[in-house]
């Protein structure tokens, strides 16, 4: 790991862009050049702050981003780390929600309404394989656009694939891009529907009973077995499912 002093010249390089940005460009030219590898433990907000001179806000929100994005997993009392990097595929993917938002140049917020053990209902414990009754890690988030909600996304969690699942705070980072980091995702199905919402779903969608959304159910894996099941609902004139392959030649 370079010294301080080596890292606060490369922040005064980056002084055209803002303090946050040139803190992440340094984070990020550590793990891409392998100095920092999967799993490695990247500096606090606290050693940042001693290290490069910013303040906890410019530490904090260069952390928070590289979650968000999936280069770091944060877990709540032990740190932040690097991810495991996915291997390539050509598997359907369903992207992280907060990446897709920042993309565009927005502001992404979640609110999580529940995040709890559960005992497993017939279906989730169909699609986990276990037994029925067996406990489960559930979360039910709210994922919005600018304020606006865009996404209910209701996941059951395999407790083998991520103990502490229940400790993370999923206002900070999403589920997908912690279970991506802990429980890096090997196979995939999907199942894409058009639903009309269910009442409760209009309440946290702010969105009439008559609103037409699309539905994504996905059950995803790792090398070590079922990761999670996932139902994820859209509101139809807020979002639409795109996708590309190759570009086309120039005429």
């Amino acid at each position: 790991m370079k010294r301080s002093g080596e890292m606060k010249r490369e922040l005064a390089e980056n002084d055209a862009a803002p303090l946050y940005a040139g803190v992440k460009q340094m984070i990020l030219d550590r793990i891409h050049s392998g100095e920092w590898p999967p799993k490695y433990r990247v500096p606090s907000e606290n050693e940042l702050v001693v290290e490069l001179g910013v303040s906890k806000m410019t530490a904090n929100r260069a952390l928070r981003e590289l979650a968000n994005e999936g280069e770091l997993v944060r877990i709540q009392g032990v740190g932040s780390f690097v991810a495991e990097r996915k291997g390539a595929s050509a598997l359907f993917e369903v992207r992280n929600i907060a990446e897709e938002i920042a993309e565009r140049g927005h502001s992404h917020q979640a609110t999580v309404i529940v995040l709890a053990q559960e005992a497993a209902s017939p279906d989730v414990a169909d699609a986990l394989e276990l037994g029925i009754g067996s406990p489960v890690f559930h979360s039910l988030i709210v994922h919005s656009e600018n304020g606006v909600p865009v996404q209910i996304e209701d996941r059951h969690v395999h407790p083998d694939a991520a103990p502490d699942y229940l400790q993370q705070d999923f206002t900070d980072m999403t589920p997908n891009a912690y279970l991506s980091a802990v429980a890096p995702l090997s196979g995939s199905e999907h199942v894409v529907e058009a639903v009309m919402p269910q009442a409760w779903e209009c309440k946290l969608l702010t969105i009439l009973k008559t609103e037409p959304c699309l539905m994504i159910w996905r059950r995803t894996w790792s090398a070590r077995g079922i990761v999670s099941t996932a139902r994820l609902v859209y509101p139809g004139h807020r979002y639409r499912l795109e996708s590309q392959s190759g570009k086309p030649s120039d005429r």
